[in-house]
């Protein structure tokens, strides 16, 4: 938490955990505009980011990507499997960092499950081209900055606060634990 929420009149910190942290993780990623895919976290390296598309978000808050097994990304994971997200929403809101451990595989029946023709762009064999990897992320912690209201009320709150000099926000944020 920042300075500038200890001037607030009400409380925006809630910590979620468990299912209601994995169910905040899922609502954010799926509303997300973008997703920011790091590796290289503990290896010593450069962190190395790359936009990815989230697939499908379960509802244990695993993340399950496609890739293929000869890129770079893979080559990363097999040294350091440990990972972290970042997702953006909209410019005030939905902002989700998750930390977690990834887990590569060539499960046929996830593939199958995962796969959109859009796909075929990467995977120019389709379904059955043999490169395809399953990358599930499996959370262990995170963070998130949300509104509690809606980017509506929080617009009219922020504008009220400016007008009469008090720092009304309706901002809420958190440590997401899933274990």
């Amino acid at each position: 938490m920042d300075s500038i929420n200890k001037n607030q009149p009400e409380d925006n910190l809630k910590n979620l955990q468990g299912q209601e942290a994995a169910q905040k993780m899922k609502e954010l990623a799926q509303s997300a505009e973008s997703c920011f895919f790091c590796t290289n976290i503990t290896s010593g390296q450069p962190i190395t980011s790359r936009p990815m598309a989230v697939l499908k978000t379960d509802d244990g808050g695993s993340f399950w990507f496609l890739t293929s097994d000869d890129s770079h990304k893979v080559e990363e994971l097999e040294r350091d499997p440990l990972v972290q997200l970042f997702f953006q929403g909209s410019k005030y809101s939905d902002f989700l960092t998750v930390h977690g451990t990834a887990r590569l595989s060539k499960d046929k029946a996830k593939i199958k499950e995962l796969w959109n023709p859009m796909l075929k762009v990467w995977f120019t064999e389709g379904e059955e081209d043999p490169r395809i990897t399953v990358l599930q992320v499996i959370p262990t912690g995170g963070y998130y900055w949300d509104n509690k209201h809606g980017n509506a009320i929080a617009f009219v709150k922020q504008a009220v606060g400016a007008a009469i000099g008090v720092t009304l926000d309706d901002s809420v944020e958190g440590k997401l634990d899933v274990k």
